[in-house]
This record gives structure tokens, C-alpha cells and sequence, in this order.
């Protein structure tokens, strides 16, 4: 009897031992699971923008099976990881990329998904999808009787947006003292600001995957309005100059809605799952680009496939389109408006597949001209720079995403400089307070990527450039090359990437976003001289002055 109890336990422990061991198997493979490389949602953060939804290409590559399947797939994970010198394709490798880093096994996931990739099924945008999404937090009426003015701040017109890309939220901050002052949730990888010109305590913001959020700048907190989700992935957004209408655009599913600017209640949608591009296909096409305009009651809406601009007239009963312009170029992504004589005439879309920036015209609904930046220069102007030059009048500039220059043109819609940095960037941008136009070199490789460079507005020649290391930043006379002045850089052991500069202060300060660092770096705008750092933010990309952009048509 003992020894059959012996055997009886012993089995018994045997059991136990396996059943335990199963058990941290399977939470094993559970934790595995969980954390799993998922190549299809990573796809769609950080790769459709340049590489579209359906893989078609746009910015980046052609990335179908059919033009992969010949390619090796060692020399494609290569390049994932190592990016490729020259364009927007960054590394993804751990240790230079931001956001998604990619281990080896991540990148022959994902090769293995483009080559196998079997379409997505297609959507098509509607208001009553639309509508199911809106959500309303507070009445701006109650708000803005409950706080008359702006309560954390002396006016709204200091406060500045910052987009904190990885941490799918916005701050707000104080740009007369460059302190922060709220942060809301408000989407992943958000995208775009814009402020209701006629009432700037309203703004807006959209993020990629689709979810438009509206604030109230003058109460306790920044707090928000509404919010509605218009599909998975979305860039623009733009406020009527009479305050009453919202547009958002959308890349998937293909069109831009309109919304109530005072509720977010969605008023009408304009798919474009079907339109022509400039191959004469027809197709869906994602929406880019939008600008609102002084110059009339419209709006400018993009097609980044299609090729065309659409004119929405939001003064006329039912929204209607009344413009509609084709063959600007291919793969047609940011815009800006001119400034100066006729304010807000000309919408000028960069197109990024003919090398071009394409002037649409309000007034005659139909394309003026056509500006060739150069062969494989990718314009991509953000914000743009327009400026008064003593010599040639009203000037407008682009940056370069795959050429290190900026490319200026007159109003006669004739280039008058190529200007040379030390490699491709995203933003350029000047105001009326500071001498020069500020552009960066965010993709200029590791050892570009911390300057800034400094032209002088009236030269068209760079005057400084300030340049930020690990441990010391230093602004640099370009022709001397000699150190005006240097300061200490907050210890974080990364080579800032800096992008995006934005007068801030009305006008007394330039920020500069330091993306990789989490922080922004503020400057002099006279002088380029280094003032402060805020801290504590993460991947702050864009920074919106509601003052300077108060007076920017379309911004």
C-alpha cells in the first residue's frame, strides 16, 4: 500500500509538473503572440503615407507584389532597415529610427508581407458612417459663457500647438513664456493644427489614423469640444475664414468631409473612389493638400492620386464643387497659399512625382503655371516661406525632400534660385519678423540632420546655420565658419533630429522642433541665437503659433 502511494504521488507531482509547465508554455506563446511583429498594422502607421494604402506608391515606391517579386528579398529587408541616402526613405533600424524600430526578423516580415500583399477591401467614405463617429464632450456656448476669456493665458493668440507624433497627443503651451500648459489625447501620429481665424479660440487637429478633435483655447485646460473619426488614415484640415465650416481630408477611404466648425457635427462628404489621374486611370485617390482662402468662399482640396484640385464653394446651398482642375502632376501632397499683392489668388500644390509645384488659380479656376523644382527633387514646402524681395518683388520657396535645397520662384512663376543645404528636408518657414528663411535638413542623413540652415531673405544666400550636438549646439556663421555663439544641450546621448521652424513670441522667437530629443529648442528671430529649451515632450514634429498663423492665408 505504501509503495502504491509512493507510485500514486509520484505520477501525481509528474501531472502537476507537466500541467504547470503547460501552463508557462502557453503564456509563454500568449506573451509571444502579444508582442508578435504585425507587418500589416505597421504597414499602415508609419509606411502608407509615402507608399499609399494600397501599396500603389506615391512618395515612396511602387510596393505591389507584382514589382517586387523579382527583387531579392535580403536587399529589401537591406533597405528597410538601412533606409536609402538621397530620399525620404528612412532607416528602421533600432538605434535611427523613430517610432518603429525593426529587428532583422521584422524586416523579412515585412518583405514577406509586401510580396504576398493581396489588396485591401475597398472603402468608400459616407456621411452616415461619418456621423456614427462624432462625439460631442462639451457645448462651445457653455464654454465660452463659463470662461469669456482665455484663462491660462493672456490671449489666445499665445498659445501654441505642439503635435507629439509617438505619444498620439497635442500640448499646448504658452509661447510667450514657452511653458507647457495641457496635453489631450488626440489620435495616433498627429498630423495637422488649424485655429478658426474669426474665432481663434477654436482649433482643430487631425491625426493619421483618421480622428479630428476640436479644442476651446480660452477655457481651463484647453478643453475638448468634439471629436469624430473619419477614417484609418487622414492628413489635412482647413477652417472657412467666415469660421463656420471645418474641411478634413482623408487618405483612407479616399474624399475629405465637411464639418460644422462650431460642433463637429459632419455636414457632407466627397469621395473620390473614383476619379481619373493623370495616366487616364481611373481610380481612387487619397486627399492631400487643403486651404481655405481670403480670396473667395472656398476651399482647395487635393487629390494626391488623382492629379486634380477641386474648388468647394461653401458660400452656395449644398457645398458645391465648382472648380475642378486636372493634370497638375502626380502624387500631389502639401501646399501654400501667396501672400502680398491679390493675398490668397493662388493655391501652390507640390507635386511630388513630376518635380513641380503647380499654381492653381482661384480667381480663373484653372492652373497658371507650372514651377519645376528639378529632376528627383521631391517638393515638399510644408508651411512654405512667402517674402517681399527688393529685387524680384513677391517671392515663395519649397523645400527638397531628396535634394539638400530650397527652390525659389517670383510671381512671373520663374525660378530665380536654387539655394544649396547640406541635405533633403521638410519645412521651410519665415515671417515678416525675421530676416531669413529657416529650412531644415531632417533627411539629410545622421550627419545633416541637426542643422538648420538660415537664408537671407534678400540675398537668397545662407547667412548662419545652427547646429545642435549631443552635448553642444552652436550657431555658425556660413561664410566664416566661425562660431557666433554656442550652449549647453540637455544630456540625452542622441543626435537631434531638428525640423520645423515656427515664429513664436509674435515674433520675437523662431521653434525648432528637436523630433528624436523630445524637446523644442527656441531662438532668437533676429539674431538665431539660442534662448531656451522646453523639455519633457515626445517626438514633438510640428508646432503651430495661433498668433502667426492669424495672419497666414490657408495655415
Amino acid at each position: 500500500m505504501k509503495i502504491l502511494a509512493q507510485i500514486s504521488f509520484k505520477e501525481r507531482d509528474m501531472k502537476l509538473n507537466k500541467l504547470l509547465l503547460s501552463v508557462v508554455a502557453a503564456a509563454t506563446l500568449a506573451g509571444t503572440s502579444a508582442c508578435a511583429f504585425d507587418a500589416e498594422a505597421v504597414f499602415e502607421k508609419d509606411c502608407q503615407g509615402c507608399h499609399g494604402p494600397a501599396h500603389q506608391g506615391g512618395v515612396g515606391a511602387d510596393l505591389r507584389p507584382d514589382k517586387l517579386r523579382k527583387k531579392n528579398s535580403q536587399m529589401l529587408a537591406d533597405v528597410i532597415l538601412n533606409g536609402r541616402s538621397g530620399t525620404a526613405m528612412v532607416p528602421f533600424k533600432k538605434g535611427e529610427s523613430i517610432g518603429h524600430q525593426f529587428t532583422q526578423a521584422d524586416a523579412d516580415a515585412m518583405v514577406k508581407y509586401l510580396k504576398n500583399f493581396t489588396g485591401k477591401q475597398k472603402m468608400v467614405l459616407t456621411l452616415e458612417n461619418v456621423k456614427k463617429k462624432w462625439t460631442t464632450y462639451n457645448k462651445a456656448s457653455e464654454l465660452k459663457k463659463k470662461y469669456p476669456k482665455a484663462v491660462d493665458v493672456k490671449n489666445v493668440t499665445d498659445i501654441c500647438f505642439v503635435t507629439e507624433r509617438d505619444a498620439s497627443k497635442v500640448t499646448f503651451i504658452d509661447g510667450t513664456k514657452g511653458k507647457k500648459l495641457s496635453t489631450h489625447p488626440a489620435g495616433y501620429a498627429v498630423h495637422v493644427t488649424v485655429t478658426n481665424k474669426r474665432q481663434p479660440r477654436y482649433a482643430y487637429s487631425i491625426s493619421r489614423d483618421g480622428l479630428v478633435t476640436m479644442f476651446d483655447l480660452a477655457s481651463k485646460g484647453q478643453q475638448k469640444i468634439a471629436d469624430c473619426r473619419i477614417g484609418t488614415s487622414s492628413r489635412g484640415l482647413a477652417v472657412s475664414p467666415d469660421g463656420k465650416y471645418v474641411l478634413a481630408g482623408n487618405y483612407e477611404p479616399g474624399g475629405a468631409v465637411l464639418f460644422d466648425a462650431m460642433t463637429l457635427e459632419p455636414l457632407k462628404v466627397y469621395p473620390t473612389s473614383s476619379v481619373i489621374d493623370p495616366d487616364g486611370n481611373i481610380g481612387s485617390s487619397r486627399v492631400a493638400s487643403l486651404a481655405d482662402t481670403p480670396y473667395g468662399p472656398y476651399f482647395a482640396m487635393a487629390l494626391k492620386d488623382g492629379g486634380h484640385v477641386y474648388i468647394i464653394d461653401y458660400s452656395k446651398e449644398g457645398f458645391p464643387i465648382v472648380g475642378d482642375i486636372p493634370n497638375i502632376g502626380k502624387i500631389l501632397h502639401d501646399a501654400f497659399l501667396n501672400e502680398g499683392k491679390e493675398q490668397g489668388r493662388y493655391f501652390m500644390i507640390a507635386s511630388q512625382g513630376s518635380d513641380l509645384v503647380g499654381i492653381v488659380d482661384f480667381k480663373t479656376k484653372k492652373l497658371a503655371a507650372k514651377v519645376y523644382t528639378g529632376p528627383g527633387t521631391k517638393p515638399h514646402p510644408g508651411q512654405g516661406a512667402d517674402w517681399y524681395n527688393e529685387e524680384y518683388g513677391q517671392l515663395h520657396a519649397t523645400q527638397s525632400m531628396n535634394v539638400g535645397e530650397v527652390v525659389i520662384w517670383d510671381n512671373n512663376w520663374d525660378v530665380v534660385a536654387h539655394v544649396p543645404t547640406a541635405g533633403g528636408g521638410l519645412f521651410v518657414g519665415t515671417s515678416k519678423h525675421t530676416p531669413w528663411i529657416w529650412s531644415d535638413c531632417v533627411l539629410g542623413g545622421s550627419s545633416n540632420w541637426n542643422k538648420m540652415y538660415l537664408i537671407n531673405k534678400q540675398h537668397l544666400e545662407v547667412d548662419r546655420i545652427i547646429e545642435v550636438g549631443k552635448d553642444k549646439g552652436k550657431l555658425i556663421d556660413a561664410k566664416t565658419h566661425k562660431v557666433i555663439k554656442s550652449w549647453k544641450v540637455p544630456h540625452k546621448d542622441v543626435l537631434p533630429r531638428i525640423l520645423h521652424a515656427e515664429p513664436a513670441n509674435h515674433g520675437q522667437w523662431t521653434m525648432i522642433s528637436e523630433w528624436n530629443a523630445g524637446r523644442i529648442g527656441i531662438y532668437e528671430a533676429k539674431t538665431g541665437k539660442f534662448v531656451k529649451y522646453i523639455t519633457g515632450l515626445t517626438t514633438p514634429t510640428f508646432t503651430y503659433s495661433i498668433e502667426h498663423r492669424q495672419e497666414i492665408p490657408g495655415a
